[in-house]
């Protein structure tokens, strides 16, 4: 008699879309198992076994330590049962669930077997850019709807030829049931358009003629896996002017595209860990520090003012085939105008991008759902997201709250994302951009919508941010009214960024500093530099900076000279700055600025690290007028990476018994110094104190309070300067360290935090 047991098998994770079923026939057959796996509409993998114990325990075995690449198996489950006599194993049909889906898998780079295949002049696939398997290719930016079939992604428009079917329903091809299989015969094809959508070229032809327009200087729109962008020839300034000039974006960076590692020394210092990450399957752009000796000159075009620059590496067959007949490096920027959501089919490109694009190489797959490319930056050997999105969306993240209510949060106005409940987990969205008009609002939506379908999730209660002014605080509101969702929970900016910190690691409390530029607070003024002793529930503002004036309101972010009259005490000073620093036609006009504040007109409190940072940055002259978003705080760090920190004293003062740095003071300082230091050494001397500040009232406040633990969040967290040093104070006083690794610390990271507070709190607040 033989052993013969039966066991049936459930898994959740990544296990759809990452050739899980294929291992598992692989994996099963050489055990000599017979059987069946299949997909369910509600994510998991379906597997039924009979054989040997014996062997039903080695599958098992493999199963948990050696899933797929691109697999993250989340759970087992087991039942044991008598055989029936099953022969044989199949992968079956996928099967509808109303259970609610599981995780989708992100969207990865080329693998280096389909490379190989691309690059081998005796495969099928030679030279073919859209060439995919179960390893690598696009996943969430074609999927419809779960289960992950070909007929559920944009895929379906291909139908497979009989080389592809053949591939398809091989077990021993890596490409056996790969949903975005193609091929020469039966894929999705390119077309090199005019600007005003003539057909220039096709197929292999039009990558060619692409790479000829690139240089010969022209801008070209171009198609990828998750949107357009817009590319040309990063090492002519010129060209890169060009760009600058029909986009409208003066000195906001570009992202580059480099062909290999190789060509990135010649520009950027790269450590081990960064080359890990740029050469990781998810690919996303990194922000490195540029080489401080033979820089080249195009360096400042691509970075003006600033000590780093964004790039990557090819992640998408088309890439690779594009740098067949370009050196590179490439500006790879995102295809849109500003305030206008990336384009991402024929129609919208060469309409939103009339007047800008000399050509565009487009292909004839749709892209179901937008998503932007992910941007990181190393600090201290740790990555921290700049934006987090493609590679790495839709995955989940923890949610350390036992609650049986599901949350739909919208994330803030600026970088916004969205984010979504589903079971013991939170779901962040794609990057969304800055909700502030019409087509983002919408864009907003569209993405709500297909997460909530794929996820087959039905939000109980919406949360939103406490500004009752932002485009999404009015969504929210209309998803009450339209929907019936309980709510708004309107969750405060900075306890959204503390709560997101405190989740992603798992704790309950913490001392967390939340520096940024713009968050409302309770009082109605305009928070951005605190200390608050936070939990996932609730938090206590203990501390922070000092409060002053923004006159004009957004004028005075736009032109931050314009702050200095409300931080300095000279009036003659503050008269010669303005004029100096922020254009008025005269000191007629500063004084109006003045009288602003003393009238107090359209002066809004704040007590804002990013606000106070762009004040330096307009008294030392680096930067005085703003035209994207954090520049002039960028700009004065990178003023400072070649200077030394002064001897400082750092002020305090007592804010409703709180301690807080004088802000007015440390500027009156550094005013007074102006004339016997460098620029360099001011600049890092009050990116220094704002810093160490912080840092000494975070940890004075948590010694005093018997917390253990310091985090750091907020936009101003990811100057590099001002994080390490608040790290070393933190440690030095042997207290435990928080810092984002698995979120960003600015606003993306928002809509993770609102969903972490709601979850946890009781009622509609």
């Amino acid at each position: 008699m033989t052993d013969r047991s039966r066991a049936t098998v459930s898994v959740t994770g990544v296990v759809q879309g990452v050739g899980f079923r294929p291992f598992v026939y692989r994996t099963a057959t050489d055990a000599g198992l017979a059987g069946r796996v299949k997909n369910t509409g509600d994510g998991r993998v379906d597997i039924v076994l009979e054989g040997s114990a014996a062997a039903i325990e080695s599958f098992l075995t493999t199963l948990r330590q050696d899933p797929p690449p691109l697999a993250r198996v989340e759970t087992i489950t087991v039942e044991r049962d008598d055989p029936t006599g099953l022969e044989g194993f199949e992968i079956v049909t996928s099967t509808d669930s109303t259970g609610g889906s599981g995780t989708i898998p992100p969207d990865t780079a080329m693998c280096d077997a389909c490379l190989d295949d691309l690059r081998d002049p005796d495969s099928r696939f030679h030279d073919y850019w859209a060439t995919a398997c179960v390893d690598c290719g696009p996943r969430y930016t074609v999927i419809r709807e779960l289960p992950y079939d070909r007929p559920r992604t944009s895929m379906d428009a291909f139908p497979l030829c009989g080389d592809c079917r053949d591939d398809y329903e091989d077990p021993s091809d890596r490409r056996y049931h790969a949903q975005t299989i193609a091929c020469p015969a039966c894929g999705p094809s390119l077309s090199l358009l005019a600007d005003d959508g003539t057909r220039l070229a096709a197929g292999e032809d039009a990558i060619a003629r692409a790479g000829e327009a690139l240089r010969d200087g022209d801008l070209v729109a171009i198609k990828g896996i998750g949107g357009t962008h817009l590319v040309c020839d990063a090492s002519d300034p010129a060209v890169v002017a060009d760009l600058r000039e029909r986009t409208g974006r003066p000195e906001k960076p570009f992202a580059l595209m480099a062909p290999d590692l190789e060509t990135i020394d010649t520009f950027a210092r790269v450590s081990g860990a960064e080359r890990e990450a740029l050469r990781d399957t998810r690919r996303p752009i990194l922000l490195l520090d540029g080489v401080a000796d033979g820089r080249p000159d195009w360096f400042a075009a691509v970075s003006p003012g600033l000590h780093t620059v964004g790039v990557m590496l090819p992640y998408a067959g088309l890439h690779h085939r594009l740098f067949d007949h370009v050196a590179g490096p490439l500006v790879m920027t995102s295809a849109n105008m500003p305030g206008v959501p990336m384009a991402t089919d024929r129609e919208s490109i060469l309409a939103d991008l009339a007047g800008v694009i000399d050509a565009t190489l487009v292909h004839d797959r749709e892209i179901v759902m937008r998503c932007d490319d992910s941007v990181a930056r190393f600090s201290g050997g740790q990555r921290r997201f700049v934006r987090r999105s493609r590679g790495w969306v839709p995955e989940s993240l923890p949610l350390p709250a036992d609650t049986d209510r599901d949350v739909l949060a919208l994330g803030a106005e600026f970088d916004a994302t969205v984010a979504l409940t589903q079971g013991g987990d939170v779901i962040p969205s794609q990057y969304v951009g800055d909700v502030d008009n019409p087509e983002t609002v919408e864009y907003l939506r569209e993405t709500v919508a297909h997460l909530r379908d794929l996820l087959g999730t039905d939000p109980d209660v919406v949360a939103c941010d406490a500004h009752p002014d932002f485009l999404t605080t009015r969504e929210a509101k209309a998803y009450v009214d339209d929907e019936g969702l309980a709510g708004p929970i309107r969750v405060q900016h900075h306890h959204a960024h503390a709560a997101s910190l405190l989740a992603e690691h798992e704790r309950d409390r913490a001392v967390v500093i939340a520096a940024d530029g713009t968050g409302y607070g309770p009082d109605g003024s305009i928070w951005g530099g605190e200390v608050l002793d936070a939990t996932l529930t609730d938090y206590e503002r203990a501390g922070g900076l000092s409060t002053f004036e923004l006159p004009g309101g957004t004028a005075a972010i736009e032109r931050p000279a314009r702050i200095l009259a409300s931080l300095l005490e000279d009036d003659e000073r503050i008269d010669e700055l303005l004029v100096e620093r922020d254009g008025v036609d005269s000191e007629r006009d500063a004084t109006t600025v003045r009288q602003q504040l003393e009238q107090g007109v359209n002066t809004p409190t704040t007590s804002s690290a990013g606000r106070l940072l762009d004040a330096v940055s307009a008294l030392l002259g680096v930067c005085t007028e703003r035209s994207y978003e954090g520049q002039p705080a960028m700009k004065l760090e990178a003023t400072g990476v070649e200077g030394d920190v002064l001897d400082y004293d750092i002020p305090y003062v007592s804010r409703d018994g709180d301690r807080v740095l004088d802000s007015s003071q440390l500027l009156c300082d550094l005013a007074a110094m102006t004339g016997d230091h460098t620029t360099a050494d001011l600049a890092a001397t009050a990116q220094w104190a704002l810093a160490q500040g912080l840092a000494e009232v975070a940890v004075e406040v948590a010694e005093s309070r018997g917390v253990e633990t310091v985090g750091f969040t907020g936009g101003v967290a990811y100057n590099d300067a001002i994080t390490r040093t608040v790290r070393e104070r933190v440690r030095e006083a042997g207290l435990e360290w928080l810092g984002h690794d698995r979120v960003p610390p600015g606003d993306g990271g928002i809509a993770y935090g609102q969903v972490v507070v709601a979850a946890t709190r009781d009622g509609t607040q």
